[in-house]
């Protein structure tokens, strides 16, 4: 595998504060192409060997405005039990339900941008389900949980122009904890 040539902004870039525009179809060559490179980023970031040859950090998911493009696209590379990964390619999405319940890594989340170790809790929807629509335009519904659930959120959310640490409280940063269940 060779490493795409991806550079992901940094948290103070304001770009990374600016709520991106919807897509239009027919994609152009070149988007399909980055899509397919932010892919193949973040599966190289979750394979020990490369994320060692490269000096890379393990990322899940990397939204469009993260790498200075504010469109509404972002991909999620799961990895699996199998040691194989199943790719989310997810374009101008809504979020039309979620669950009553709220979860929280209790690790923290992370972020390709965010190069620093951030205290505290981000309240998420256990469950949620999309609209979106696929790399040929189509629409599509699509329902996730638990930690699926929270990587689409902080995905979103970078479509909106928010970062993770927007969502924690500052003065009290594990604020109502007892109240979410920690995944």
């Amino acid at each position: 595998m060779k490493l795409p040539n991806i550079t992901i902004l940094d948290e103070k870039d304001k770009l990374l504060h600016t709520k991106s525009l919807e897509v239009t179809f027919p994609l152009t060559k070149e988007d399909k192409k980055h899509i397919e490179d932010m892919i193949t980023y973040l599966t190289m970031s979750q394979i020990e060997e490369y994320e060692k040859k490269y000096n890379l950090r393990a990322g899940m998911g990397l939204a469009y405005v993260q790498t200075g493009i504010p469109k509404r696209i972002f991909v999620i590379v799961e990895e699996l039990e199998d040691k194989t990964f199943k790719n989310y390619i997810v374009i101008n999405p809504k979020i039309i339900t979620h669950s009553e319940e709220q979860i929280y890594v209790g690790e923290g989340e992370g972020c390709l941008s965010v190069n620093r170790e951030v205290e505290g809790i981000v309240p998420r929807y256990a469950r949620i389900t999309i609209e979106a629509q696929d790399i040929e335009g189509n629409p599509y519904k699509l329902r996730v949980r638990e930690d699926i659930s929270v990587a689409f959120q902080h995905e979103i959310d970078h479509l909106n122009g928010i970062l993770f640490v927007d969502r924690i409280d500052k003065k009290n940063p594990y604020k109502n904890r007892d109240l979410y269940r920690e995944i």
